[in-house]
């Protein structure tokens, strides 16, 4: 499959229109534009940014949300469609090739899959799942450890992470600069115990979630709190008492994209 990117690009150079001709007719800013085209931002656009592209470029409706649909697939649901592509007599002839993203063929290979597989997806042991997307933001449903699976965008592989309750999450914003930016992925440990100063995943009791460095401190009265403090200097502190934080997630990796320029 073409990259979503370069698929864009072209559609758009052969439509002789700009960057700034795509962003004044999309909504969608310059930057994010040129991230997408060179395929620098780490999950695809919202569905709704795909469906204002497919419109101003002339693409079939559906199009490129279909694609970014199946990028978003983890990869093990990919291989197990694409052996179903190969299994399955009336899939092109034998040619082992799949149908265009939004043919009805692929909903079937997805009922199909559903039935053989008995609706179990087995993951490799190192597969972690990344919960969010920088457009969606942290999570605000975040209950419990049993969340990050049903809810995965996608997975990566960290062997060096034993954790079964291990997940991901990408970070949005700059409150964490520099050590960590905006898009860069990020996997907590459950099993390890959050210490005052570490970099953790916060979850209050509220819904609320955060990624902050954590301080243990006391308020004036000797109560026990948490200082939830940004890396970013250009950011103030939060104090919250310690029954308003459900739980402390230490952080333990970071991905993050190299730029080859």
């Amino acid at each position: 499959m073409q990259p979503l990117g370069t698929k864009l690009r072209q559609q758009r150079r052969q439509l002789s229109m700009t960057l700034d001709d795509l962003a004044t007719r999309t909504g969608i800013s310059k930057p994010y534009l040129s991230l997408i085209e060179t395929g620098r931002v780490p999950n695809p656009p919202s569905d709704e940014k795909l469906r204002a592209l497919e419109r101003e470029l002339g693409f079939t409706a559906g199009e490129l949300v279909s694609q970014a649909n199946l990028q978003r697939t983890p990869m093990a649901v990919r291989t197990m469609l694409n052996d179903l592509l190969h299994e399955t007599p009336d899939t092109g002839a034998g040619t082992g090739t799949a149908s265009p993203a939004g043919d009805p063929q692929l909903s079937r290979l997805i009922q199909q899959l559903a039935e053989k597989r008995d609706g179990t997806l087995e993951l490799p042991t190192s597969a972690i799942p990344v919960i969010n997307t920088v457009s969606t933001g942290y999570p605000r449903d975040f209950r419990g450890l049993e969340y990050p699976m049903t809810v995965a965008t996608e997975f990566v592989a960290c062997p060096d992470v034993k954790d079964k309750d291990a997940f991901a999450v990408r970070i949005v914003g700059d409150k964490m600069i520099p050590r960590f930016c905006e898009g860069d992925i990020v996997i907590f440990s459950p099993g390890l115990t959050a210490r005052s100063g570490d970099d953790c995943f916060v979850r209050c009791t509220d819904g609320h979630c955060a990624f902050k460095r954590v301080f243990f401190e006391h308020d004036e009265l000797g109560v026990p709190i948490y200082r939830l403090q940004p890396r970013n200097t250009n950011y103030r502190a939060t104090l919250v008492p310690t029954d308003r934080v459900a739980a402390l997630y230490r952080a333990v990796y970071c991905c993050h994209w190299v730029d080859p320029e």
